[in-house]
């Protein structure tokens, strides 16, 4: 980290910069995000580190004025397929807190002592230091949001005992986890103790996630709602609610897209999911990307420029779980999106785990591999082949689609399974794996853009076209899908029955 440009940086107080560095300034012992309001520190008084977790373990404390715990994450842990950037993804699911550093270790094909070198060497904290961080995060959260006792807070969050609980929380933000609780009620429009606090595990969290500006939600939620699968995910007004599988039972999730930040609420069958949870609704949303790099790079070509001028910060819509997202894209080829909603529907009535849900319609999570074993569905031979030749795969852990999985490998994994090609490989890696520079360039959506603009019909022409765009094709993706219209562009969904020409692979 150049401490010139950081510094510099500071000084606009650029909210843009929040989550690629902390600062930390030595006579207060206060870490803060870039764009604090605070008077600027002298030069001599400051150090800046790549993560909250740093700052910690270096003995400074949050700042209470901008809360640099809700910054949005660094874009960098999504973007990259290295190991530590894999690391990152797996830490923020909650595996150390499920499995220890060995699982995480295990997980990566990495030695514990190798990887706790890699991952000090670049972000100054280990593994544990930042499952550490975001454990105090997880605490403050369920501290100002729900009227839990402390004690269910404590091992809700992560930690081994109420004195690990109570010392980490008056370390990280100079507070008592009750006087955490007091300041909250306290705040502005809190109404009071308790006001908007449910007490029982499952009735809801109110959350707000946090994402750097210009946002645009249209393509986002819009793609999702129009892919919805009945039972699993649903559309009420203007929320997005769907089910998810988490470590220690089934969720719901609700979330509707707010000026400044995602609402999100969380109803969960244990709160010890929580962290998972928020680290997969923000993966969902693609909540860590950074609008202003990517729109920048995507406007230098004069082709792509009005679209991004038009809708500046398009995200990647993703998913809560990469499975789920390779079954859907399997299922999806070569038919439409209302088939492929119809088949994956069919499935997760059959062979999905119930839930309930007395506010919605929402009655399923979608099957795990390991529940379709024998599946049964009216498809043709051939993709019928296919599907059990992705869920033979996945239950030996021969492929893996968590957020930390390895990109190239699972590309190569799937296209060697008969009846995969590139336009599913890469859709799975743009949705399932996150990976910035995905094409699916056999899509018919993004070709029908790629005409609407000009650009070349050749396949090795566009391919050539679409190289000034990396490492962000995906992003582009998103741009040329919103060349034509669609309901995956609509949001609010258009109305039932409306038409749906347009990309029909998009069913994914």
């Amino acid at each position: 980290m150049e401490f010139d440009v950081c510094y510099r940086a500071l000084g606009t107080r650029d909210p843009r910069f929040d989550g690629w560095f902390f600062t930390a300034v030595s006579s207060t012992g206060i870490y803060c995000r870039p764009s604090c309001p605070a008077n600027t520190p002298k030069r001599e008084h400051v150090r800046f580190f790549p993560s909250a977790a740093a700052c910690q373990q270096a003995g400074f404390r949050a700042c209470k004025r901008c809360r640099p715990d809700a910054t949005p994450g660094s874009p960098e842990w999504n973007s990259r397929g290295d190991v530590v950037a894999r690391a990152m993804r797996l830490i923020a699911d909650g595996v150390i807190d499920r499995e220890g550093v060995p699982g995480l270790a295990a997980a990566l094909g990495y030695s514990v002592r190798q990887l706790q070198r890699v991952v000090a060497a670049e972000l100054g904290a280990g593994p544990l230091a930042l499952a550490r961080a975001q454990r105090a995060q997880a605490a403050r959260t369920l501290i100002e949001t729900s009227a839990l006792p402390m004690t269910d807070v404590a091992f809700a969050a992560g930690f081994e005992s109420i004195r690990q609980f109570n010392a980490t929380v008056r370390a990280v933000f100079a507070m008592t986890p009750t006087e955490l609780r007091r300041r909250a009620a306290r705040s502005p429009g809190a109404g009071g103790p308790g006001a908007t606090r449910p007490t029982p595990a499952g009735t809801g969290l109110r959350l707000k996630l946090a994402f750097r500006r210009p946002f645009c939600p249209e393509n986002l939620f819009g793609h999702l709602a129009a892919t919805a699968v009945p039972g699993v995910e649903e559309v009420r007004g203007s929320t997005y609610r769907r089910t998810v599988r988490l470590p220690f039972g089934p969720g719901i999730v609700e979330l509707i897209p707010e000026t400044a930040h995602v609402g999100c609420r969380l109803r969960l069958a244990d709160l010890r999911d929580l962290s998972a949870a928020i680290a997969r609704c923000r993966w969902l949303l693609d909540l860590d990307a950074d609008p202003e790099a990517i729109d920048g790079q995507l406007a230098e070509d004069p082709r792509l420029a009005p679209l991004v001028a038009r809708a500046p910060g398009r995200r990647v819509p993703r998913t809560v779980d990469g499975p789920e997202m390779a079954i859907r894209a399997v299922l999806g080829q070569q038919i439409s999106t209302a088939a492929a909603r119809t088949h994956a529907a069919r499935l997760a009535a059959r062979y999905g785990d119930p839930v309930s849900d007395p506010e919605g319609s929402l009655t399923r999570v979608f099957p795990d591999p390991a529940a379709l074993s024998e599946f049964e569905l009216a498809m043709p031979a051939g993709r019928r082949a296919t599907v059990h030749a992705l869920l033979g795969a996945l239950r030996a852990g021969e492929l893996d689609l968590t957020p930390g999985g390895d990109r190239e490998r699972a590309r190569a994994g799937l296209e060697s399974l008969p009846g995969i090609g590139p336009w599913t490989a890469e859709v799975v890696a743009m949705r399932a794996l996150g990976d910035p520079d995905a094409f699916p360039l056999t899509d018919l959506g993004v070709r029908r853009g790629a005409e609407a603009l000009g650009l070349p019909g050749a396949r090795s022409d566009l391919l050539a076209c679409a190289e000034r765009w990396r490492p962000w094709r995906a992003y582009a993706v998103q741009h040329l899908w919103g060349a034509t219209r669609h309901p995956i562009n609509q949001w609010p969904p258009v109305a039932a029955g409306a038409s749906e020409r347009g990309p029909a692979r998009l069913a994914a």
